[in-house]
């Protein structure tokens, strides 16, 4: 069955960060096979290889390259960007996906250490990475970037209070971005997911009392999975989504809306 027009992503270069697993991972495979190179990104070298490897494997030899990156260091990211342009001389699509959250408890307990690793990693590196690869999308007139926010920047919470301020920030950010690049042809996104089952949600998806509570309460009564967020980020990357920009996607089986047992 030939690609669907609106979600074909042919000739395009995508730059996702934090990709060697769950939902990065997950995106970067849908990109890839609806046709765009990818650049596979996260600390480690070796997790990052075997991930385009598997891309490589399935949808044709130099689909995917590994380029490792620290998003924490600025020096990593410039090495990161430059590493893509010298390979493809372009980014038609930066997905901000990589992120931390080192503290699990109330914010009085947050170090200011913590807060500024958190702030640094989460906030910061996405502007600094935005204002790295946007200007040629500007140049060329065409780019979107979509931003990996949280549910947790949408509601109190009482163990991630620091990461969901770090999450409801980017959400501002892409607003201000949506502006700025706009006449440029630059569609800025943000995607909230509620909790997927990843590696990084694992505190939460393993915890029975937690996993008991979203049955009951979420429409949907479930956990996410990483396709489903891959889903909305290949719409928000291609033609489908070409008049959307500054908007934040929620995507969270509708834990946000309402709790049916409450009817």
């Amino acid at each position: 069955m030939a690609q669907n027009p609106l979600f074909d992503l042919t000739g395009k270069v995508a730059l996702i960060t934090g990709s060697s697993r769950g939902i990065g991972r997950s995106i970067a495979e849908e990109y890839a096979r609806a046709g765009a190179k990818v650049v596979i990104s996260s600390r480690k070298q070796d997790a990052c290889d075997a991930v385009a490897a598997a891309i490589n494997a399935e949808v044709g030899e130099g689909t995917a390259i590994a380029v490792p990156c620290n998003i924490g260091r600025k020096e990593d990211l410039e090495r990161l960007v430059q590493a893509v342009m010298g390979q493809w001389d372009r980014i038609d699509i930066l997905v901000a996906n990589a992120a931390i959250n080192p503290v699990y408890g109330p914010l009085a307990t947050v170090t200011d250490d913590a807060w500024d690793k958190i702030m640094g990693t989460n906030l910061r590196s996405t502007w600094q990475l935005c204002n790295m690869v946007m200007p040629q999308m500007a140049e060329r007139k065409d780019g979107s970037v979509i931003v990996l926010s949280s549910i947790a920047g949408l509601r109190g919470n009482p163990v991630i209070g620091a990461y969901g301020v770090s999450k409801a920030a980017e959400a501002a950010l892409v607003r201000n971005l949506a502006v700025e690049y706009g006449r440029a042809n630059v569609r800025v996104n943000a995607i909230a997911p509620g909790i997927i089952e990843t590696d990084f949600a694992k505190a939460l998806t393993d915890n029975p009392d937690i996993a008991k509570a979203v049955m009951r309460r979420a429409p949907l009564g479930r956990f996410g999975k990483p396709v489903e967020i891959a889903g909305v980020a290949l719409m928000l990357a291609s033609a489908a989504g070409r008049f959307m920009t500054g908007q934040l996607l929620v995507v969270d089986g509708g834990a946000t809306v309402g709790d049916p047992t409450m009817a």
